[in-house]
């Protein structure tokens, strides 16, 4: 029989809401949260025909009274938390429909598994956060916590106009966030194995090296700036940038592209252009690796012009109230001991965790996201749905305390 949650990750599915395009994803959830006494409110951001549609949701509870003691004649208040779902109903392209299997808009269940794009990342996600805050709510009707969603359609795009445009919307309103769950895809093997308690920064620059345009047999009358970079580029390869700590594995320096030459095998290039990229830890800024790199150049007296994009900075989320109701519903639904990362690419948490003090990311697994026949196995969909509920609880229990 098909569970609440499967039927609305289905509904999701086949809403073709390729970036930045949210097909109604927001608007069937925002209708479900409705009927649960949340207020919703859409956020559209971006130029016209790229516009970016943004849902935030809240259910204001009632606040935790505490008794009377005899030097209050009235019972004090204490400020009611806000734990936060959080996620994106945009999804990459499809791909060549020619290598799926079965239409990527049109869900699918074959061999124990739900095919679809964005099943994995992260529709399934979403589908679990609605129905555990219905199932919660049903059975604790008047909590002692505020809940809310915060869904946008620009985090597969450049994310310049998702969930930063709500983030900075909410701290200019002062509102408090406590908690914030993602629900991107962290798990590997099995639903509960990997919690991202934080993730690296990211940091891109463009360098383009200059040199003097020539002849390739006369090299004497022109300057190759390929060969003048390579041996700062071997340098900028072996450095170590920092080692990394307990909570985040060392800083890499990679190049993605290099661009040179005109095309002819017979000129030597004018300019050479390098594409690359830092994932950091805490153990380093983006101004000290800036600083860093510069002295190589320096070093091997190069003439260049170098360009800095910082995409997010690293934030982490040490164990405390979150980490350990989210840990200990994963272990009480699957037995499953997780394991705290912050490797992998960036997410929105980079932007959430301006603002809410403890973020994690916890979903699925991700070994099919981005892919042709993206899929989640069906046996994974319940408990993914589970541990959310019992996370909620858990923070509730707290809340009550």
């Amino acid at each position: 029989m098909s569970s609440a949650t499967l039927q609305l990750a289905e509904q999701l599915i086949a809403r073709p809401s390729i970036t930045p395009t949210d097909a109604g994803c927001q608007e069937l959830i925002a209708q479900r949260l409705q009927a649960l006494g949340f207020h919703c409110e859409t956020i559209v951001s971006g130029p016209a025909g790229l516009s970016v549609t943004n849902l935030w949701a809240k259910r204001t509870a009632t606040p935790v009274k505490h008794a009377q003691d005899a030097t209050h004649s009235i019972a004090s208040e204490t400020r009611t938390k806000t734990l936060v779902f959080a996620g994106h109903t945009d999804v990459v392209p499809t791909g060549p429909l020619s290598e799926w299997d079965s239409a990527p808009f049109m869900p699918c269940q074959r061999d124990g598994k739900l095919f679809g794009r964005g099943s994995s990342d992260m529709k399934v996600s979403l589908a679990a956060f609605v129905v555990a805050i219905e199932e919660f709510l049903t059975a604790r009707p008047e909590p002692h916590i505020n809940l809310a969603l915060l869904l946008t359609s620009d985090e597969e795009g450049p994310a310049t106009d998702g969930t930063v445009v709500v983030c900075n919307a909410l701290q200019a309103r002062g509102e408090t966030l406590d908690y914030c769950i993602v629900g991107e895809p962290t798990s590997v093997d099995r639903t509960g194995d990997m919690i991202k308690n934080g993730r690296r920064g990211t940091m891109s620059g463009r360098l383009t090296i200059k040199g003097v345009q020539g002849h390739i047999a006369y090299p004497h009358l022109a300057k190759n700036p390929i060969h003048l970079a390579a041996p700062a580029l071997a340098e900028l390869v072996a450095e170590q940038w920092d080692k990394g700590n307990a909570f985040f594995p060392p800083t890499t320096w990679q190049i993605s592209n290099i661009h040179g030459g005109t095309g002819a095998s017979n000129v030597i290039p004018g300019a050479v252009v390098i594409d690359f990229n830092f994932r950091f830890s805490t153990e380093s800024t983006p101004e000290s690796l800036q600083t860093r790199l510069a002295r190589v150049l320096e070093k091997y007296e190069l003439e260049y012009d170098l360009t800095w994009t910082v995409g997010g900075l690293p934030f982490l989320t040490k164990p405390g109230a979150l980490v350990e109701a989210v840990k200990d519903a994963i272990q009480a639904e699957t037995g499953i001991v997780t394991q705290l990362s912050t490797t992998g690419g960036t997410s929105d948490g980079r932007f959430i965790s301006k603002i809410c003090p403890q973020v994690i990311e916890f979903g699925p697994p991700n070994a099919t996201i981005h892919k042709v026949n993206e899929h989640v196995r069906l046996a994974d969909i319940e408990p993914l749905k589970n541990i959310y509920r019992r996370a909620l609880e858990n923070l509730e229990l707290q809340a009550r305390t």
